[in-house]
């Protein structure tokens, strides 16, 4: 039944029709918002681009003689900066705001950008390399006060904290289903009530006029059902995802005689985000412990995400090459924890 698409009035259809909006409807339980405030999407790069493009889109609609002035941290995902950038070719002028040695970009960085011309401000919740987490609400008030949107990509928050996007009272914000062991390929973008985006796709109107195109049904209705198991265990995920974190963290401290550099270590961050700058290289430590996974910095251009926010923190391109980081997840134990800090630690010692 579930391979019929919604919209037709015949009953299958209409089935299919209510089973996607109870999947809306456990995607804003979990999110804090009304299920008409969300626009289902296939995953966070599309809710990103929509997100921001949309809303430039809506402003020059509104206002053609208006600013065009885009602020964004240096610590987005591709997605959220490649999309800003495109718009310089229409004029806009978009400014990068840098962090912190702390991982942090701090509201008085944004304030001290704001002007007329500013429509846009896009600053994420938490970074997938540092943990870190962001001032959002902070700044949200800022750009309020100051008639400005604010959107947030919040794809790395959801599953490791409880995250309610009412109260960082951001504009627009990016869920990702697969974050959280929901579908790939499913996602949405949260609209604060009252506000309007422009589409930036077009074909059969759907997704209130905002996604052209099929619904992807059982993505959607997976990523609805990964909402709700979310919305009921992310408080407990994060308090036993940081008792882990921790865990490794002094394990292998004891274990490596040289000292193991935690960044970003004094600011908050998320519980299941590590990254560790190691007395080795990363690449010698993937050789040698094989049997783990973790992320590093790849070489090439343009850099990946890891080497921009390293870079964006004030690492050298030596402390990056012995940088790595590592993500715990829901059903990681406390065994797997000391077998890696023993795996690690052995490819230090031994490489």
């Amino acid at each position: 039944m579930h391979f019929m698409l919604p919209g037709q009035q015949h009953p299958h259809a209409r089935a299919v029709s209510e089973a996607i909006e109870r999947a809306r409807e456990g995607v804003a339980s979990m999110a804090g918002c009304e299920p008409f405030e969300l626009v289902f999407t296939g995953g966070g790069t599309e809710a990103n681009n929509l997100a921001i493009l949309g809303t430039a889109a809506e402003a020059i609609e509104r206002d053609p003689g208006g600013g065009k002035h885009l602020l964004v941290s240096a610590l987005e995902h591709d997605s959220v900066l490649n999309a800003a950038r495109s718009l310089t070719r229409h004029g806009w002028d978009v400014e990068v705001v840098l962090p912190g040695e702390d991982g942090v970009v701090d509201a008085d960085r944004f304030a001290d950008r704001i002007h007329v011309a500013t429509r846009l401000v896009c600053l994420q919740l938490a970074n997938p390399v540092l943990g870190t987490l962001q001032p959002v609400r902070e700044v949200a008030d800022l750009c309020h006060q100051r008639g400005v949107r604010i959107h947030c990509d919040a794809t790395q928050a959801f599953g490791k904290m409880p995250v309610d996007v009412s109260q960082l009272r951001v504009d627009t914000a990016s869920i990702c289903g697969h974050k959280f062991y929901g579908p790939k390929g499913s996602g949405a973008v949260y609209v604060r009530r009252g506000l309007a985006l422009s589409p930036i796709g077009f074909g059969e109107s759907r997704e209130m006029g905002l996604r052209p195109g099929s619904e992807n049904v059982p993505a959607w209705i997976g990523f609805g059902a990964a909402s709700t198991m979310v919305g009921r265990c992310a408080e407990e995920a994060s308090t036993k995802l940081e008792s882990l974190r921790e865990r490794l963290i002094d394990r292998l401290r004891s274990a490596i005689s040289a000292p193991v550099h935690v960044l970003c270590e004094q600011s908050l961050r998320l519980a299941n985000t590590i990254a560790l700058e190691m007395p080795i290289e990363s690449s010698r430590i993937q050789r040698a412990a094989r049997q783990l996974v973790f992320a590093t910095a790849q070489s090439g251009a343009p850099p990946d995400e890891f080497t921009r926010a390293a870079r964006a923190i004030g690492r050298s391109e030596a402390q990056i090459g012995r940088t790595l980081s590592v993500s715990l997840g829901w059903t990681t134990s406390q065994d797997e924890i000391d077998q890696a800090a023993d795996l690690l630690a052995e490819a230090v010692e031994t490489g």
